[in-house]
C-alpha cells in the first residue's frame, strides 16, 4: 500500500499560477486606463426635474395601454358584483329567486 500525501486546508503550496486571494502572480497588466470625474465636480441632480417632467411623462404614457385595460375590467367586475350583491340581499332579489 502506498501512503498518500496529507491534505491540509490552507494556502496552496508549490508552483501554482493562481496566487492566494487575488495575488495572481502573473505579469503586470498594461494598457488599462480609467477616467473618472471628481464627486465635487459632478452635479447629480442637474436637470432631474426637467428630465422627469418630460421623459417620465412619455414613459408613463407609453405604459397606459398595459394597465388601463386590466384596471377597467377589474373595476367593472367589482361594480357589477357589488350591485348584484345589493340586489340579492333585497326583497326584490329574494322575490326574483336570487338567494343570498
Amino acid at each position: 500500500m502506498i501512503p498518500s500525501n496529507v491534505n491540509h486546508s490552507g494556502m496552496p503550496t508549490g508552483k501554482k499560477y493562481m496566487g492566494w486571494w487575488g495575488n495572481m502572480g502573473g505579469p503586470k497588466q498594461k494598457g488599462i486606463v480609467e477616467y473618472s470625474l471628481s464627486p465635487y465636480r459632478q452635479s447629480p441632480m442637474k436637470n432631474a426635474f426637467q428630465g422627469y417632467l418630460f421623459q417620465g411623462y412619455r414613459r408613463l404614457a407609453a405604459q397606459v395601454p398595459y394597465w388601463i385595460v386590466p384596471f377597467g375590467i377589474g373595476y367593472g367586475v367589482i361594480k357589477w358584483a357589488d350591485a348584484d350583491n345589493h340586489f340579492r340581499n333585497t326583497k326584490a332579489g329574494h322575490a326574483a329567486g336570487k338567494f343570498a
